[in-house]
């Protein structure tokens, strides 16, 4: 489906794997030019050259840890100076570690917040100025259910998840009138090395779950794949999804049990 965004440029966080080089995937299909970052390398040179070769895509692959003061400040100036302009915000930062409450220090809130809050933060501040100009600036934020749900031993995405689903939504009511849009999509059980993680962290919480009992407890009856989260981004990313804003969309197969 061509969804109207050839030519636009965006940058999507976390994406040498799993669900950020998804959605890089699948913008570069549509014609997008991606700015890819991530801490490992030699995994986001083989997200971008990837890119490359399938799609023809103009890529900018940067190293770096997001957590980083001043680290999406540089990315965001050097892909401006680039092309000239962004569009599409994806904050895809790696899920904080497990932990329940007595097993997590000091040191753990504060690393989990930079991560999972402040990333967010700085990357639309930063951004912002250029999504402005943009006249149809897009961010979109990739959670977790856990927003609705909290899930077992994993008590730092239970808590810092949640405080940016709050920013978007304040933040669509601050940005609507720039034309911007802000929402958050939250995967479920998606095939990917956090799904795994997040498991152990279940089981070490007393939640026995098996691969088969995982997929049983699925209405839809089977793993999501990255590609499922991919297309939703790309379509909140269009024009033909100018009017949704403020909104925190499941992608897990009808597994979240909550109503809101």
């Amino acid at each position: 489906m061509n969804l109207g965004l050839e030519g636009k440029v965006a940058l999507v966080t976390g994406s040498s794997q799993g669900i950020g080089r998804a959605i890089a995937e699948e913008f570069a299909r549509e014609g997008v030019r991606v700015a890819l970052c991530a801490r490992d390398p030699r995994a986001l040179e083989r997200a971008a050259e990837g890119l490359r070769q399938k799609h023809g895509a103009d890529v900018l692959a940067r190293a770096m840890d997001v957590a980083v003061p001043g680290a999406l400040e540089r990315l965001v100036e050097e892909l401006v100076e680039r092309w000239g302009r962004l569009d599409i915000l994806v904050n895809n930062a790696g899920g904080p570690p497990a932990g329940d409450f007595l097993a997590l220090s000091d040191a753990d809130w504060e690393a989990a917040f930079s991560l999972s809050v402040m990333s967010v933060v700085r990357a639309v501040r930063c951004g912002l100025p250029h999504l402005k100009a943009s006249g149809e600036g897009r961010v979109i934020n990739i959670l977790s259910t856990s927003v609705r749900e909290p899930l077992p031993g994993m008590l730092l995405s239970n808590s810092l998840r949640t405080a940016v689903a709050g920013l978007a939504k304040t933040l669509s009511r601050e940005l609507g009138p720039s034309g911007i849009t802000v929402n958050n999509v939250c995967p479920g059980h998606i095939f990917t090395r956090r799904l795994r993680e997040v498991a152990a962290a279940r089981k070490a919480a007393g939640v026995e779950v098996t691969p088969s009992a995982a997929v049983e407890a699925i209405p839809l009856k089977r793993l999501g794949a990255p590609a499922d989260v991919a297309g939703l981004v790309a379509f909140l990313s269009s024009h033909r999804a100018s009017y949704i804003t403020g909104a925190t969309i499941s992608v897990d197969g009808g597994s979240t049990a909550s109503l809101t």
